[in-house]
This record gives structure tokens, C-alpha cells and sequence, in this order.
């Protein structure tokens, strides 16, 4: 068995490769919630449904996010009355939120909502929430602390960070199944997807007992870089990297996962960091890492998954 840790489109784009080769019952996908909030009284889970989407083959092809061929008479009809529009929600995926915010309201735990939006769409992979605790990230800019989707949609990312907080993490409990999946016996490899390792996967291990999980992992742990060239493959990941301080990198990268990882897959764009990170201990492969159809989805989950099980 395999674990992903996954947020934001990247993440994604290579759990849904690594579904393609991995059975329903050999792959589990821990999926950051810190990028949750509540909007027009319902709840949005931005990365839980980008990694539903892209499984189940609807994710918005242009955008990574929200579902294809989607309509928007919410949207415009919210304009109308001069609602908040900031945050779009499409007709279909109103659905979702929705379901989600009245089954929560229900009683139900965000992970039970969660396998069950996923099996309604035909999704048999185990999509695991990083807690069902709230917790929400939050950036720290010059002039005050502001919530993720502001900072992210509303402000189009245009603040400067000074870092981030995880509200929340410190009391939240991981999610069932998620300390499980570490210690089955049959788990093989974990993977990290190349997703934000501040706002993506950091929430995730801020969660009391994962990070401390895969510290004490008898498993190969491997990376997967989201910068490729100095650029980021999508979002504001260079940007954050540049006014904190440190170069957009796969060194920069592996910094934010020091003593998690084993191995570190880099785009060859990036050749030339590979002395510097074997020099720090880490093993690399060196690869195409941009993902641009189904097909670069899958081959990249192999040559990940190969590479980890080298490592073993």
C-alpha cells in the first residue's frame, strides 16, 4: 500500500496517476483541509474536492479546479444582488457543498461525507481528510494575518507572507483511518505530491502524530518538487518562497521536508541541483515532472512509485 499526501492541483494530478496503477485497496490519499472555510453558509473544501474531481474525471480541464463544462446562473444571479462574488461557485459544484454542509450539520463526521461524496461519483480510492478537526491556514502579511481563501482568491496572492499559522492544528486529532494507514503492515511507500509544502502539505503535518508518523517510518518517504526552473508548477509557491527569504528551488523544497524524506524527484530542468542534494543525503530522480495530460499523469506515478521502491 501507498500513501499520497496531496493539496492544491499538483497534488491531484499525481494522486489520480497514482490511482491508475495502484488498486482501490493499495493507495490512501491524505488530503490537506486547511485551505477549508465557510462561504454563503456552506461549507468549501477546495482541496478534498479538487482531488474528488480530478479521480473521478470531471475536474475543469483549464483550471485543475471546479467541474468541466460547468454553468454559473448562481454566480450571476448572486451579482444581481450585489452578493459576494469573490469565491466562485459553479451551479454543479454547489451540489456538493451543499450535500456536505447539511450531512455535517447532520452530525456527520467530514470524513464519512467525504467517502461518501467520493463513492457517489464512482470513486472507490480512500480520499482521507488530514483531520475532521478544523484547521484553518492563515498567512501572515505586513499588514495583518489574513485567511487563506482571502489571501489566495480575494487578494489574488498579491500580499507579501511573512508566514504562515495553522488554527487549529494544535488540537486537531488526525482523521480515522489516517494513523492506520501508516502502520499497516502492507504500506510500502509514502509519497508526498509536488503540492505547496507551506499551505499544501504543511497544514497536513501539522496535524498532531502525522509528522511524527513518518519520522518514524520504516518505509521510503519521497517528494515530489512543484518548482520546476524556478518557477512553480501552479500557484503562488515561488512567490511565498522569494519574500521568505529563500530561492525557488528543489533545494528550497527539500529544506521544507528536512528530516522527512528519503528521496526527492526533480524536473531535468533542474539537473544541476542533484550534487547538492545527494550531497545533503538525499537520493534524486531526475524527470519530467510536468504534467500536462492523463498520460504524463500516470507515467510520472510510475517512475514515483519505482523510485520509492527502490529505496526500500
Amino acid at each position: 500500500m501507498q500513501i499520497a499526501l496531496a493539496g492544491g492541483v499538483g497534488g491531484a494530478k499525481l494522486a489520480f496517476g497514482l490511482a491508475g496503477i495502484r488498486g482501490a485497496d493499495e493507495l490512501a490519499i491524505i488530503v490537506n483541509t486547511g485551505d477549508d472555510f465557510d462561504h454563503l453558509g456552506l461549507r468549501i473544501c477546495p482541496d478534498i474536492d479538487t482531488v474528488i474531481y480530478t479521480l473521478a474525471g470531471i475536474a475543469n480541464p483549464e483550471t485543475g479546479w471546479g467541474i468541466r463544462n460547468e454553468t454559473w446562473s448562481f454566480m450571476e444571479a448572486l451579482e444581481r444582488q450585489n452578493g459576494e462574488t469573490w469565491f466562485r461557485l459553479g451551479d454543479r459544484d454547489l451540489e456538493t457543498h451543499i450535500t456536505r454542509t447539511n450531512r455535517l450539520a447532520e452530525g456527520a463526521t467530514l470524513s464519512t461525507v467525504i467517502a461518501e461524496i467520493a463513492e457517489a461519483l464512482g470513486v472507490s480510492i480512500r480520499i482521507l481528510p488530514a483531520s475532521d478537526d478544523p484547521i484553518r491556514t492563515e498567512v501572515v502579511t505586513p499588514d495583518g494575518i489574513l485567511p487563506f481563501q482571502e489571501y489566495f482568491v480575494r487578494h489574488a496572492c498579491t500580499p507579501p507572507v511573512e508566514g504562515f499559522l495553522f488554527a487549529g492544528a494544535g488540537t486537531a486529532s488526525p482523521a480515522p483511518g489516517v494513523i492506520e494507514a501508516f502502520r499497516a503492515d502492507s504500506l510500502d511507500s509514502i509519497v508526498i505530491c509536488p503540492s505547496n509544502p507551506y499551505v499544501s502539505i504543511g497544514p497536513v503535518l501539522a496535524v498532531d502524530g502525522i509528522r511524527a508518523e513518518i519520522q518514524n517510518r520504516t518505509v521510503p518517504c519521497i517528494a515530489v518538487s512543484p518548482i520546476v526552473g524556478g518557477a512553480a508548477l501552479k500557484g503562488p509557491l515561488a512567490k511565498m518562497m522569494v519574500e521568505l527569504g529563500t530561492d525557488p528551488s528543489p533545494m528550497s523544497v527539500a529544506e521544507c521536508y528536512r528530516g522527512l524524506l528519503d528521496g526527492l524527484v526533480i524536473d531535468s530542468t533542474d539537473a544541476d541541483c542533484v550534487l547538492l542534494l545527494e550531497e545533503s543525503g538525499l537520493a534524486v530522480l531526475t524527470a519530467n515532472i510536468v504534467m500536462s495530460c492523463d498520460d504524463d499523469r500516470r507515467r510520472l506515478a510510475s517512475e514515483v512509485t519505482a523510485f520509492a521502491r527502490s529505496l526500500a
